[in-house]
C-alpha cells in the first residue's frame, strides 16, 4: 500500500478519508485537519493567549503538543482529582511534557479545594464522571477567567464528540445539544471553549500520539468503568466499521442542519453564583455546594 501523497510505503490506512499515508505525510495529514478545525470554527489565532486543559491522556497531550508545534501560544492546565493510584501518575506525565516542552502548566488540586472525587463519590448519589466533569469545567473556567486567557482548548476528538451526540439525540437531552459544537463563544462569566481535534478521531489522535512518542496515561480512571460512553463508542465503531466515514457525517449534519435550529431556542443562563459568581441556574452553584457553602 502506497501513500497517497508521496508515495511512499504507507503506515497507516484510513478508509473514512479513502487514503492511506506513510509516518511524515499522516503528521502533515494530522495537523492539517487540526488546522482545519481551527480556523473554519475561528477558534483562535496566534495572538491568543490559550489555556489547555491537560489530564496526562493522549488526546490533551496530543492537543498541547500540536498547538506549540504549529506556534500557537498555549499554556497547560491540570486538574489534580485526589484519586489514589491514577491522579499522582497523571500529574508526573503532564508535568514531564511542560518540562520537555518548556511550557506553563498550572496545577490546581481538588484536596486543597476541598472536594477530591473519592470525597466527592461518598457524599452524593450522583454518577461520580458527571461530577468530575463539571467540577473540572468549573476550575477550566474559573482558572482560565483568573489568569487572562482568551479561550480554553479542550482535547475531545471526534469520536467523543459523535458519542455525545449519539447520547443525547436518543434521549432527546435538548439542553445539552444546544451547547454541543466545536466552539462555545465567551459570555459572562465564562471564558471561550473549543476542541481542536473534533475532525480527528479517537485512532487516529493514538497514532499520531506514537509517532510522536508522546508518554501518556495510559491506564482507566478506576471510577470510569461501566461509562455509557464507552459503550455508545465501542457501537459507533462497529457501524464504522462497516460503513467508513459515518461518524464524520452524522457530526457535521448535525452541526449544519440541526444546530442553526436549536440556537434559536437557546435559553441563557442569567443567574451567577452567590459565593463564587459561576453562571448558574439556581443560587449557588453545585461546586460551592458540594462545597459545603449551603
Amino acid at each position: 500500500m502506497k501513500c497517497v501523497r508521496c508515495k511512499k510505503q504507507a503506515e497507516v490506512e484510513l478508509k473514512s478519508h479513502n487514503a492511506a499515508f506513510c509516518r511524515d505525510c499522516f503528521l502533515y495529514f494530522f495537523e492539517n485537519q487540526v488546522l482545519k478545525a481551527i480556523k473554519s470554527f475561528r477558534m483562535f489565532t496566534k495572538k491568543d493567549k490559550i489555556l489547555v486543559a491537560v489530564s496526562g491522556g493522549k488526546d490533551s497531550l496530543t492537543l498541547w503538543n500540536v498547538l506549540l508545534d504549529l506556534g500557537y501560544n498555549a499554556d497547560g492546565l491540570f486538574v489534580h482529582l485526589g484519586i489514589e493510584g491514577f491522579s499522582d501518575i497523571a500529574k508526573g506525565k503532564v508535568e514531564r511534557f511542560a518540562k520537555e516542552r518548556n511550557a506553563k502548566l498550572i496545577v490546581v488540586n481538588l484536596k486543597d479545594e476541598g472536594i477530591p472525587i473519592p470525597e466527592v463519590k461518598k457524599k452524593t448519589r450522583r454518577v461520580v464522571c458527571s461530577l468530575c466533569g463539571q467540577i473540572k469545567r468549573y476550575y477550566f473556567n474559573m482558572v482560565g477567567l483568573k489568569e487572562g486567557y482568551d479561550v480554553l482548548a479542550t482535547g475531545h476528538n471526534l469520536d467523543d464528540e459523535v458519542s455525545r451526540l449519539f447520547s443525547n439525540v436518543l434521549h432527546w437531552k435538548m439542553e445539552y445539544l444546544v451547547d454541543q459544537s466545536p466552539v462555545l463563544p465567551s459570555e459572562e462569566g465564562l471564558l471561550k471553549k473549543v476542541k481542536p481535534l473534533c475532525r480527528v478521531t479517537e485512532y487516529e489522535t493514538s497514532v499520531y500520539a506514537f509517532f510522536k512518542g508522546l508518554d501518556f496515561v495510559d491506564i482507566e480512571c478506576p471510577y470510569s468503568k461501566g461509562a455509557t460512553f464507552t459503550m455508545y463508542k465501542k457501537h459507533l465503531n462497529q457501524i464504522e466499521f462497516s460503513s467508513p466515514g459515518t461518524k464524520i457525517d452524522f457530526y457535521q449534519g448535525f452541526l449544519k442542519n440541526l444546530k442553526p435550529i436549536l440556537e434559536k431556542r437557546e435559553e441563557k443562563i442569567k443567574n451567577r453564583c452567590k459565593i463564587c459568581g459561576y453562571p448558574t441556574f439556581s443560587d449557588v452553584c453545585s461546586v460551592c455546594r458540594l462545597k459545603g457553602y449551603t
